[in-house]
């Protein structure tokens, strides 16, 4: 087994997640800095708010990169190793919403890593273990986001769908349960992030997005 191999691979994936796209395109844009905008995370939904639809479509393209990208780092430093696929697809996750490059101190002065809640990164983690699981994950990511009307459970979706393909999959001998992990794992990740939107969602507080929020606002409007 190529260990040094192996751990560059881990190491280069947490740095590849660790990457805050959202923070860059949001202070190319507007000059802000989108850790001090409405949830603080650096993912697309929030970009979004505090620097408009392109800035958030771009931010999550390039977080989705992030997790496709695990495809071709395995297959150069270790590619015969299954379990190696779904660990660095995970450590995209993990850095992603745990930041080496967003590392700061809380009011009471211990450490902290900051990022977004994972779930473009599930995506593309998702695509590098089995590239036709994006046809399926993002129109239900989509239709949750632009109809139901909530980002979060939008993201949660990510994860979830990603696990059920997998077991499919799986069950089938199509590919190695180890990518059901990888599912699990993420999805964990998601939920942990969202801790405070789900809260809401259940208080029926959660801000709507998408074709309910532009009903929303007419409404508002026409009153």
């Amino acid at each position: 087994m190529p260990v040094l191999k192996i751990l560059l691979a881990l190491l280069i994936a947490y740095l590849l997640g660790s990457v805050p796209f959202g923070l860059i395109v949001v202070k190319l844009v507007t000059g802000k800095d989108v850790r001090e905008v409405e949830s603080g995370r650096t993912g697309g939904t929030n970009v979004m708010r505090a620097a408009g639809y392109p800035a958030g479509l771009l931010t999550t393209v390039l977080d989705i990169s992030k997790g496709i990208s695990t495809y071709w780092l395995v297959n150069w430093l270790a590619p015969d190793y299954p379990w190696v696929r779904a660990v660095t697809a995970i450590l995209v996750v993990v850095g992603h919403n745990y930041s080496i490059f967003l590392i700061h101190r809380n009011e009471d002065g211990r450490l902290k890593l900051r990022g977004g809640a994972g779930g473009t990164p599930t995506l593309g983690g998702a695509i590098a273990l089995w590239p036709l699981s994006g046809l399926i994950i993002i129109p239900i990511g989509i239709f949750i986001f632009a109809v139901v009307g909530y980002a979060s459970l939008a993201t949660t979706s990510l994860g979830l769908t990603a696990i059920i393909i997998f077991i499919v999959r799986a069950s089938m001998g199509l590919s190695p349960w180890i990518y059901v992990l990888y599912g699990v794992v993420s999805e964990g990740l998601i939920l942990w992030a969202l801790r405070p939107n789900l809260k809401r969602l259940a208080a029926g507080t959660e801000r709507v997005v998408g074709f309910r929020a532009s009903r929303k606002n007419k409404n508002s409007s026409a009153g």
